[in-house]
């Protein structure tokens, strides 16, 4: 393991994978090691393996906050789920632990879980997710992951590739990602109808 379970990498360009020999599998050795690692952009695979993700560009930070910030809002006003940034961190069927861009939780899923459970990483597949995609994010490995929370059970995901002004919308049960070029807004569905996103702003970025 490491000492004091704290973790030592610079210049982490793209995603860095760490095997653990299945040290960290259990989520409160997870969660106690991403608290002494405070710094650093954690996940867990199904296997059990750190992965390491590089920090935000700006503009690739501008883009993900203007996306959860639409999201929050309409969330609020709409009343039935909690909205999420990208510091949130979901233990997840599988086994692993992601931390999605956005995502939208419904009320009576978190209404299954104690105060001390909602301080912590959330032990659930929220409804909805946003992923934005960064310029050291490789679209292959990108859709890999959206159709890993769709696995997970999450209903409804967007992948927000910015630079390409292309939107890839994954439903449960689709075999493939509906494809949209160039459009400026796009309207959600299933647990979320009624959420229209903007794309103007993420379009153009800083």
């Amino acid at each position: 393991m490491f000492p004091n379970n704290q973790l030592v990498l610079h210049n982490v360009r793209a995603p860095v994978r760490l095997s653990v020999n299945g040290q960290l599998k259990t989520d409160d050795a997870f969660y106690k090691f991403c608290v002494a690692n405070p710094d650093l952009r954690l996940e867990r695979s199904p296997e059990g393996d750190v992965i390491v993700m590089p920090p935000a560009g700006g503009e690739s930070d501008y883009r993900c906050v203007d996306a959860s910030t639409q999201l929050r809002l309409w969330s609020k006003k709409n009343g039935r789920g909690k909205a999420f940034g990208s510091s949130v961190e979901f233990f997840l069927p599988s086994g692993a632990a992601y931390s999605p861009d956005a995502a939208w939780v419904s009320n009576k899923q978190l209404s299954r879980f104690t105060k001390e459970q909602l301080r912590k990483f959330l032990p659930l597949s929220p409804e909805f997710v946003i992923e934005v995609m960064s310029p050291s994010d490789r679209l292959k490995a990108a859709q890999k992951k959206m159709q890993a929370w769709l696995a997970e059970g999450v209903d409804l995901a967007w992948l927000i590739d910015a630079d390409h002004k292309t939107l890839y919308i994954y439903r449960a049960g689709a075999t493939q990602p509906e494809k949209r070029t160039g459009i400026t807004k796009v309207a959600a569905e299933g647990p979320v109808k009624g959420f229209v996103l903007n794309l103007k702003d993420i379009w153009a970025g800083l």
